[in-house]
């Protein structure tokens, strides 16, 4: 009887423990175990799923549920909200995050704890219909965002050997995706229940979180080697006079393949605002031939994500190690694509412009991470992150306030997209591609 009930018992804790097993093996492949790289993968698949369940509990306040003529008012202040994360972001919490290099656990758990505290405020929020929401979403969006500054500076410290930098973006990237994926439904069935139920999810995920923070290896924390990190755009910084003067590098000695990069990046972003919004509204009032407003939506929206999800996983697998001709690659077939849509206006070329943009958009993101991590000095990491990540969210919201304000005409739309794509990619197009060839001379991984 005993062992009846032992094997009843293993056949209903298999599911649990073989679905445990297999994600563990998945995330700490290839060396990825051993380096702490998997623990950094499960943490971010654990953000990634709190993140979407506050979305997903969000979703009834966005502009798509009023109409039309009421819309874009509603968009803008959204676009000012958006801003504000960053412009806390760059100048306050980036140096911050520099001064405590043995606190990056800690950050990354105080960015998860934060979090799960304000889904409880917003739950509240929602239910009551406060005005407790705004700053609390507010909040949300910049522990969000401090979050991603300290893990994308932690990556460097936990890179299994023979792993390129993209590789391993992209590797904890997917995991982010994949977890939103699974949370997403998981999420909308919680809303079907009640409004607050999502972010009761999110709470219980965020907390989990917090703990698994403190799960990363302790090299994580270690400022060893942090004070011979020194790079320089050019010979004179390195070897001039100003060379023993230096305490302390700058932003500005980041070097031409990270400016160039971040500028590619940045027409990229804005192409994205821009398609998001400009759509958004010429779907409304324009659906692709044969569907309804909404299955248009849902269409491109699909289109996008598939492209971004696509993205993500090839840099998972790619193993070059020259960042910036897969910058100069990707952005030179979006600007094709967007060039072709134009031309020929279509339900099809829309939906493959949209993919072809998420997929250039994660991968070229993956190479910009890359390039920070191997070219900026370590100690002032963090702010460059920070402040990079300012630049594409103020190159997002332009293109996004140019979408809102175009003429719902479809041809009209894809040329200013193409004219986008076409001065980053001309403006960056030297740039990356002399770094690429006389590049900067990778610099050894601080332990």
């Amino acid at each position: 009887m005993r062992g009846a009930v032992r094997s009843v018992g293993r056949a209903l804790h298999f599911p649990v423990t073989g679905t445990a097993r297999g994600i563990r093996k998945a995330t700490h492949a290839h060396g990825a175990g051993e380096s702490g790289l998997g623990k950094l993968i499960e943490l971010h698949a654990v953000n990634g799923a709190g993140d979407v369940m506050i979305t997903v509990a969000l979703a009834s306040t966005v502009f798509f549920s009023v109409p039309t003529d009421e819309a874009r008012g509603r968009v803008a202040l959204y676009l000012a909200i958006t801003m504000a994360p960053f412009t806390v972001l760059a100048p306050v919490i980036g140096p911050l995050l520099d001064r405590l290099p043995h606190g990056r656990r800690a950050a990354m758990a105080g960015a998860m704890l934060a979090r799960a505290l304000l889904a409880l405020i917003i739950s509240g929020a929602v239910a009551g219909g406060s005005l407790e929401l705004y700053p609390a979403a507010l909040g949300v969006l910049v522990a969000s965002k401090a979050y991603g500054v300290v893990r994308s500076a932690v990556v460097p410290r936990l890179l299994p050997p023979r792993f390129s930098l993209v590789k391993a973006n992209s590797r904890v990237t997917l995991a982010g995706l994949l977890a939103t994926g699974v949370a997403a439904p998981i999420g909308a069935g919680l809303h079907a229940i009640g409004d607050p139920w999502p972010l009761y999810g999110a709470f219980v995920i965020f907390v989990a979180g917090t703990f698994l923070s403190f799960t990363l290896p302790p090299k994580v924390d270690s400022a060893k080697g942090e004070d011979v990190a020194l790079l320089a755009a050019d010979e004179e910084h390195l070897h001039g006079p100003l060379r023993k003067e230096t305490k302390r590098p700058g932003l500005r000695t980041v070097g031409p393949a990270v400016t160039h990069a971040l500028g590619a990046n940045a027409a990229l972003r804005c192409l994205s605002g821009f398609l998001i919004f400009f759509l958004a509204f010429l779907l409304r009032e324009h659906p692709l031939t044969g569907e309804s407003a909404a299955v248009s939506l849902g269409i491109v929206g699909v289109s996008a994500g598939a492209g971004n999800a696509l993205g993500t996983a090839v840099g998972a697998w790619l193993r070059s190690r020259s960042p910036e001709i897969i910058i100069v690659t990707v952005v030179a077939v979006v600007l094709g694509t967007a060039i072709v849509a134009a031309l020929f206006f279509g339900a099809f070329l829309v939906a493959v412009l949209a993919a072809v943009a998420g997929f250039a958009q994660a991968l070229a993101k993956l190479c910009l991470d890359a390039l920070i991590q191997r070219d900026v000095p370590e100690q002032v990491r963090t702010s460059a992150f920070a402040r990079s990540e300012t630049l594409l969210q103020m190159a997002w919201v332009f293109g996004g306030a140019v979408g809102i304000v175009m003429p719902l005409n479809g041809t009209l739309g894809l040329v200013v997209a193409a004219a986008i794509v076409a001065a980053g990619w001309l403006t960056t197009l030297r740039g990356l591609v002399s770094s690429a060839r006389h590049g900067t001379r990778t610099r050894p991984r601080v332990a």
